[in-house]
């Protein structure tokens, strides 16, 4: 649905989404899929209908992009920790090609299961768009944790290269750092410190130079995070876990660095999320763009579904789903509506 309203704001095309999450325990809208339609309807001045918690339709015409100040929040109408960073990525890139500078501020969860966090948009999402001329600065002075939320994204969004450049993303490079983030808020920095010790531990015999730090947080609620940066010659990775009630710290550092050790025994450049969040810009630049990634999934490849309903381009992706495996577009060369 992300991209689906993405690619509406972009081409200016309406649609209708149906059987919203339908095959999920709690089918239809969740808050930020709420927000994500409303403030695409905002940033086009479009008529939605159907958006509401629950919703499995919704009806989205849109109008012309503006820039602007915008400020969006998920717990609006119920409270949430719905996640800013699914909100943010629906943004992105029509203010992107919105005909002036854009600042935006995003309030809910920053730090949430199943959505990008804040650490991992500024430090991995953007590094990997910037390169196809997207200009984008992320700030997150509040965290928000599940289940208060209340964090808060302040986005400013400059006009991009118009069309953006081809990317070739299929080589790592040798790794050159790693850094490791643990993060307490409203509990004891003891806790970020075992967090922050037990992640050192897993990754101390890589034979790369490992920067750790642990800090406390500002943040309505409680929780805790790791987030491994890993910095290679020609790209970034990023790997975040969360804490939660009865969840040791050590088993949050664990599955920050098993996930991060996973990707370092594979070959592709782009880990599963990444490889679906650049898929977009890819196929609006001009000229081909190519990725490998460690995981053709699912998802991925329902994403090139949407997208080449909307823009006339055709993905070459070589690899079964479940495995590694490389994409392959040529861009659309798209310059934005006049």
């Amino acid at each position: 649905m992300r991209t689906c309203l993405t690619l509406a704001c972009l081409t200016g095309t309406p649609v209708r989404v149906f059987n919203i999450r339908a095959g999920r325990r709690s089918p239809g809208l969740r808050p930020q899929h709420v927000l994500s339609a409303s403030a695409a309807a905002h940033i086009t001045g479009g008529a939605l209908t159907g958006a509401e918690p629950g919703s499995r339709e919704i009806t989205f015409t849109p109008g012309p992009l503006s820039a602007g100040t915008y400020t969006f929040d998920v717990a609006a109408e119920r409270a949430s920790a719905g996640s800013t960073g699914l909100v943010f990525q629906t943004l992105a890139l029509p203010l992107s090609f919105a005909p002036g500078t854009s600042r935006v501020i995003i309030k809910g969860g920053t730090h949430v299961e199943w959505s990008p966090s804040a650490d991992y948009i500024k430090e991995v999402f953007l590094p990997a768009v910037k390169k196809a001329g997207v200009d984008i600065e992320v700030e997150n002075p509040v965290k928000g944790f599940y289940p208060v939320g209340g964090g808060e994204l302040l986005v400013t969004i400059k006009p991009c290269v118009r069309p953006l450049l081809p990317v070739t993303l299929t080589e790592r490079g040798a790794i050159t750092r790693i850094s490791i983030l643990s993060t307490v808020a409203n509990l004891p920095l003891s806790i970020a410190k075992r967090q922050l010790d037990r992640a050192q531990e897993r990754l101390g015999g890589l034979g790369a130079h490992v920067l750790g730090e642990s800090v406390e947080v500002r943040s309505p609620g409680r929780g805790t995070a790791v987030f491994i940066l890993a910095e290679f010659e020609k790209t970034r990775a990023g790997f975040s876990a969360l804490g939660a009630r009865g969840k040791r710290a050590e088993a949050v550092a664990d599955e920050a660095a098993e996930s991060f050790l996973a990707y370092l025994g594979a070959s592709g450049v782009l880990d599963p999320h990444l490889s679906d969040q650049v898929m977009l810009p890819m196929a609006l630049a001009e000229g081909v763009s190519a990725a490998t990634t460690t995981e053709v999934t699912g998802h991925l490849r329902t994403n090139i579904h949407v997208i080449e309903k909307f823009l006339p381009v055709k993905f070459d992706i070589r690899g079964e789903t479940g495995r590694e495996g490389q994409v392959t577009v040529a861009g659309a060369a798209y310059r934005g509506k006049e």
